[in-house]
């Protein structure tokens, strides 16, 4: 049955798609090589640009390494005891448009009861990056945050405060 323009045979859920995880939890160099030799496999889905060297956002999804973000808030901001959080940010290469989603996200932290550490620049090779990657390249940042006691259970989340929205869509 076809609604529209819209016919299910036409479409697929996502083209590529691949889970790679050790059964027991442990973190394994290995495990990161054989995740990025398998993105290197899905070229043939369309998802590489004119210039031979732009993607279309295919990445790893991974947990977050504790120890080297204590070592980087230890170094960074003298709080590698912290209860820390850390959010990788995208902002806008336009400084003025960085500066004001840096300073939304920073009353929003605090407005949740936590203490903003600070913020890295997070180095990037852009030697690898195609002409139009480069053309549209956010400035990537990381927000250190310190939760404190913050006791989770309790917590109101300040969009849903802000905008009236359970957030189930985001």
């Amino acid at each position: 049955m076809s609604a529209g323009l819209y016919s299910p045979d036409e479409f697929r859920d996502n083209c590529g798609f691949g889970l790679i995880a050790h059964m027991s939890g442990e973190a394994s160099h290995r495990l990161l090589r054989v995740a990025i030799e398998s993105l290197t496999c899905m070229t043939h889905r369309g998802g590489i640009a004119a210039d031979g060297r732009t993607g279309d956002g295919c990445g790893l999804l991974m947990q977050m390494p504790e120890a080297f973000m204590r070592d980087i808030a230890g170094e960074l901001f003298g709080a590698g005891g912290a209860r820390l959080a850390v959010g990788q940010i995208f902002l806008s290469q336009d400084p003025q448009l960085a500066q004001a989603a840096r300073d939304a996200l920073e009353a929003a932290v605090q407005q949740g009861g936590m203490a903003v550490l600070g913020w890295r620049e997070v180095p990037v090779d852009t030697s690898v990056c195609g002409e139009i990657a480069l053309a549209e390249l956010p400035r990537i940042e990381q927000l250190f945050v310190d939760s404190g006691d913050l006791n989770l259970l309790a917590y109101t989340n300040p969009w849903t405060d802000a905008f009236g929205s359970s957030g189930d869509g985001f």
